[in-house]
């Protein structure tokens, strides 16, 4: 008996550290993949390859997921996921511009007050960035207070948080396809997104997540897979580049 107890007694041990790891895994891995973008883009001074509309996708995705647990608690994990994950895509932000500012010759500048639709997410300063964020985020946040209560709103706002997040990929392989080009694009960050989706959609299957979760995250999988076929396209048949718009 004792020795019954034991085991079993371990096992269980052990399907708490397993879980503990994963959870883990799930707070700080969604950020590891824009590690190597950004020590590319700190290294080579250059941010043509990576769009920063990845981040806008992302601020916005997370935001939203932060409003969908005011009013459907999930795990806390994946709260603690979109934290991390704002700050990340502040810094990604914040480092983009500043590249771009030492290459920029014009003395005109684009600020997000000027509410000039052309540039929209195309400013001159991180504190543009900053403010736009600021502003979806009260208004978003007030909505939510309002409407906290209505099954129907929580739910879109679920949806919308990981439909959004499912359509991360589109922004950086339209950038690809204008440029006919995955140079600047770091491969080692396609490649993780692709396992942390992978992981990420097991997850929420296994943590029996809201259904919106897992199947936006096997349609980031697709995306993904989208994106590595561009690396393989246009590495054997390499095309005329030219700088994208995003």
């Amino acid at each position: 008996m004792p020795f019954t107890y034991n085991y079993f007694g371990a096992v269980e041990i052990l399907e708490n550290a397993v879980k503990w790891i994963a959870s883990g895994a799930m707070v700080v891995g969604g950020v590891v993949p824009y590690v190597p973008q950004y020590r590319a883009i700190k290294k080579s001074e250059n941010s043509d390859g990576f769009s920063t509309y990845v981040c806008l996708v992302l601020l916005i995705a997370n935001l939203l997921r932060i409003f969908f647990w005011f009013g459907r608690r999930f795990e806390l994990p994946l709260l603690l996921q979109s934290i991390i994950m704002i700050l990340t895509m502040l810094a990604m932000l914040d480092l983009c511009v500043n590249v771009q500012m030492m290459h920029d010759l014009s003395s005109r500048r684009r600020a997000f007050i000027d509410f000039d639709h052309r540039y929209f997410w195309k400013w001159t300063r991180f504190s543009d960035y900053v403010q736009a964020v600021l502003m979806f985020t009260a208004v978003g946040g007030y909505t939510t207070y309002l409407f906290n209560s209505s099954v129907v709103f929580v739910e879109t706002i679920g949806f919308l948080a990981v439909f959004t997040e499912a359509m991360l990929g589109v922004p950086q392989f339209y950038r690809n396809h204008q440029n006919k080009s995955t140079v600047g694009m770091s491969l080692q960050m396609v490649l993780m997104w692709t396992s942390g989706d992978i992981f990420k959609s097991t997850y929420f299957i296994m943590n029996s997540a809201p259904a919106q979760f897992w199947i936006c995250g096997i349609l980031q999988v697709c995306l993904d897979v989208a994106i590595l076929v561009q690396v393989w396209y246009y590495s054997k048949f390499p095309q005329t580049t030219r700088k994208a718009a995003l």
